[in-house]
C-alpha cells in the first residue's frame, strides 16, 4: 500500500458529516431532475463517484498532501493557463477544459488546491505572517490564480477564493490590528468605487460593464428590467412555493420554472426551484444541512492535531458556507446577480466531486485528532 495511506480508528470517522452531505446531495439530485431531467443521471453518477472518491481520500494522510502543495499549486497554474489557451467557451465565458473527452472546470479544483497550498504555506511561515515580507509573499501567490480566474471571466469564484484565503490567514495568526486596518481601507474604497461606477462618474471597459450593469439592476430593478428579470422571477418562484411548495416534478401551469422564466435553473438558480417545489420547509432543511456541514468542519478544526489540519477544515468550511450564502443571497435578491453554484445541490460534476474531495481531506483531519 502507498505510504500516503495510513490505518485509522473508525471511531474517529465523522459519519455525521458524510450523512449531512449525502442527504443534501440527494435533495440536489431530486431538484436537478425536476429542473432539467436530462442531466439528472449525470448528477447521480457524480454523487456516487464523489462519495467513492471521498472515502478513498479520507484515508490519505493530509500531511502528505501538504508536502506536495507546491506541486499542486504549479499544476493548478498550468490548468488555469490552459483554460485561457484551449478552454471551451460557453455563455461568453471560457471556464472549461476538455481533456480526453472529460469536460471539467479547473476553477473548482483550484479551491481545494489553494486551501491545501495556503495551509502548508502558513504552517511554514507562521512566524512571518504578520511581517511585510510574509504578507506580500502570500498576497502575490494569491493574486496569480485569482487573476487567471478573473480573466475567464469569473468574478464570483474569484471572490470565493479571496474569502477562503482571508479566513485561512486569519486563523493562521494574522494580527487583528492588520485585519481592522485592511478593512478600514478596503471597505470605504469598494463602497466609493461602486458609488462612482453606479453614478457613471467613472467607467470600465466594455468587457466588465456587464458586472456593473448587474449591480445597477440589483439597485434599480425597474430601470433595468431585462437584467433584473432573472432575480425577480427567482423571488416570485420562491414566494409562490409558500410553506410546503407545489411538489417536485409538478406540472402546474402557474409554475415559474415550468414556464421557463428562469434560465439554467439546475445550476445558479436551483434554490429558486427549491423554493417553488419544496417550499419554505424544504429551503429551511437545505439551509440547516449546509449550516451543519460548516459547523462540523469547525468542530473538526478545533479537534485537529496541528495547525495544518485546522486550516484545511476552516478553509473548506468557509468555502461551503460563503458560497452557499452568496448563491442564496442572489436567488432571494439580497445580493447582485452573480453566477455561483449552491454546494451539493446545483448541477455540476466538477463542483460536486471537488466538494467531496474536500470533505475527504477534512475527514482525514478528523481521523487524526488531538489527543489530550
Amino acid at each position: 500500500m502507498l505510504s500516503i495511506f495510513k490505518q485509522y480508528k473508525i471511531k474517529y470517522f465523522d459519519f455525521r458529516l458524510v450523512f449531512f452531505a449525502a442527504v443534501l446531495s440527494i435533495i440536489g439530485v431530486l431538484l436537478v431532475g425536476s429542473a432539467k431531467a436530462s442531466v439528472q443521471n449525470k448528477q447521480i453518477a457524480g454523487l456516487i463517484m464523489g462519495l467513492i472518491i471521498m472515502v478513498i481520500v479520507s484515508f490519505i494522510d493530509y500531511n502528505q498532501l501538504l508536502k506536495y502543495s507546491w506541486v499542486f499549486y504549479a499544476a493548478n497554474f498550468v490548468l488555469l493557463i490552459a483554460v485561457r489557451i484551449f478552454g471551451d467557451d460557453s455563455g461568453g465565458a471560457t471556464r472549461w477544459l476538455n481533456i480526453a473527452g472529460i469536460r471539467f472546470q479547473p476553477t473548482e479544483l483550484s479551491k481545494i488546491v489553494l486551501i491545501l497550498f495556503f495551509a502548508a504555506l502558513f504552517l511554514k511561515m507562521k512566524d512571518q505572517i504578520n511581517t511585510m515580507k510574509g504578507l506580500l509573499t502570500a498576497v502575490v501567490l494569491l493574486i496569480i490564480p485569482v487573476a487567471l480566474v478573473l480573466l475567464q471571466p469569473d468574478l464570483s469564484s474569484s471572490i470565493v477564493i479571496v474569502v477562503i484565503f482571508a479566513a485561512i490567514i486569519f486563523v493562521a495568526g494574522l494580527n487583528y490590528k492588520i485585519v481592522l486596518g485592511f478593512l478600514g481601507i478596503v471597505v470605504p474604497v469598494i463602497c466609493i468605487s461602486i458609488a462612482l461606477l453606479v453614478s457613471g462618474t467613472i467607467t470600465v471597459s466594455e468587457s466588465h460593464q456587464y458586472q456593473v450593469n448587474r449591480i445597477l439592476a440589483w439597485l434599480h430593478p425597474d430601470d433595468y428590467p431585462q437584467l433584473a428579470l432573472q432575480t425577480i422571477n427567482s423571488i416570485m418562484a420562491i414566494g409562490s412555493g409558500q410553506v410546503f411548495g407545489k411538489g417536485l416534478y409538478n406540472d402546474a401551469i402557474d409554475s415559474v420554472k415550468n414556464g421557463n422564466y428562469i434560465s439554467e435553473p439546475q445550476t445558479d438558480f436551483i434554490f429558486a426551484v427549491a423554493g417553488e417545489e419544496i417550499g419554505f420547509v424544504g429551503c429551511t432543511i437545505i439551509i440547516i444541512l449546509l449550516f451543519l456541514i460548516v459547523f462540523e468542519c469547525i468542530i473538526l478544526a478545533r479537534k485537529a492535531k496541528d495547525m495544518g489540519g485546522r486550516l484545511i477544515c476552516i478553509g473548506v468550511g468557509c468555502w461551503i458556507g460563503f458560497q452557499a450564502f452568496v448563491n442564496i443571497g442572489v436567488t432571494t435578491g439580497l445580493l447582485p446577480n452573480t453566477g455561483v453554484t449552491l454546494p451539493f445541490i446545483s448541477y455540476g460534476l466538477t463542483s460536486l466531486i471537488s466538494l467531496y474531495i474536500a470533505l475527504g481531506i477534512v475527514l482525514n483531519v478528523g481521523m487524526q485528532p488531538k489527543l489530550y
